[in-house]
C-alpha cells in the first residue's frame, strides 16, 4: 500500500536568530503590562529587522523614514506614553505616536499605518483581549503587512493567548542583567526571556535576548556571568503621565 505526505505550505526551516534578514513580518509580543518589556523588545526586534535590511545593495542612502507607535487607552495606563528622550538615538526624530480611546480605534489607526509605504514599521499596544482584536481583525493586519511591505509589532499587554494570524507569536518578560565587566554599578545591558511559541518559517524555541548597544544578541547558556536581580530597564522609557 502506497503512502503520502502533504508538503507544508509553509516549511519551517532554521532556528531564528537575530540578524536574519526577512521579508516584512506581522509578529506578536505577550507581555505583562507595567514593566516595559513588550514595547522595549519590540523597538530592539524592529532595528534588528532595520539592520538586516540595510544589506539591501539597491539601497543607495540610508534609511530614514518614519515610524508609527499606537497605543489604546488601557496600555498607555499600563505602561505610559513613549518618552521620545529614552528612544534610540536614531529614532527619536522619527516617530508619530497616536494614543486612540478604544481598541477599535487603534486597530484602524495601526491597519492605516500598514498601508502607508512610507514608514518604516509600525509599533503597536493593546491591553487585555478586546472583542475587536478576534481572528479576522488579526487577519487583516497580516494582509495589510503582506501587500504593503511594513512590518509590525503589536504588543499584547497582560493578555491571554488566542487565536491570530501573526507570523510570529512571542511571549516575553525581563530577565536577569549581567554585571557590566567594566563597572558592576551600572546599569547591565537591557535583558529578556523570549519565547517563540509559533512562527511561520522557523521551530518554536526560548532565548535570553540582550540589547548591547542597538544590536539584539542572544545570551550563550551557562556563560558563567554574575547576573543581578530582574529590574525594569526598557529599551524606550516612558514618562507616567496617562
Amino acid at each position: 500500500m502506497m503512502t503520502s505526505t502533504m508538503p507544508l505550505s509553509a516549511p519551517q526551516t532554521a532556528r531564528w536568530q537575530p540578524g536574519l534578514a526577512g521579508a516584512a513580518q506581522h509578529a506578536e509580543l505577550f507581555a505583562p503590562g507595567g514593566e516595559g518589556t513588550g514595547a522595549a523588545l519590540a523597538l530592539a526586534l524592529a532595528r534588528d529587522h532595520l539592520r538586516g535590511a540595510a544589506g539591501d545593495p539597491l539601497a543607495d542612502v540610508p534609511d530614514e523614514r518614519a515610524w508609527l507607535w499606537v497605543q489604546d487607552k488601557a496600555a498607555i495606563r499600563l505602561s505610559g506614553r513613549p518618552y521620545r528622550p529614552g528612544l534610540p538615538r536614531e529614532l527619536r526624530h522619527r516617530l508619530i505616536h497616536v494614543a486612540a480611546d478604544k481598541p477599535d480605534d487603534a486597530l484602524f489607526a495601526i491597519e492605516e499605518g500598514l498601508r502607508c509605504r512610507d514608514l518604516a514599521f509600525v509599533v503597536g499596544e493593546i491591553a487585555g483581549n478586546p472583542r475587536a482584536l478576534d481572528f479576522t481583525a488579526s487577519r487583516r493586519l497580516s494582509l495589510a503587512v503582506e501587500r504593503h511591505g511594513v512590518p509590525l509589532w503589536l504588543v499584547r499587554l497582560d493578555a491571554a493567548r488566542d487565536l491570530g494570524s501573526a507570523r510570529m507569536r512571542w511571549q516575553a518578560r525581563s530577565a536577569p542583567s549581567a554585571w557590566p565587566h567594566r563597572n558592576p554599578r551600572a546599569p547591565g545591558a537591557a535583558t529578556w526571556q523570549a519565547e517563540l511559541f509559533r512562527a511561520r518559517s522557523h521551530p518554536p524555541g526560548e532565548w535570553t535576548l540582550r540589547d548591547e548597544g542597538g544590536v539584539l544578541h542572544i545570551n550563550a547558556p551557562h556563560h558563567g556571568d554574575l547576573v543581578r536581580a530582574p529590574v525594569d530597564r526598557p529599551l524606550a522609557p516612558k514618562s507616567s503621565s496617562a
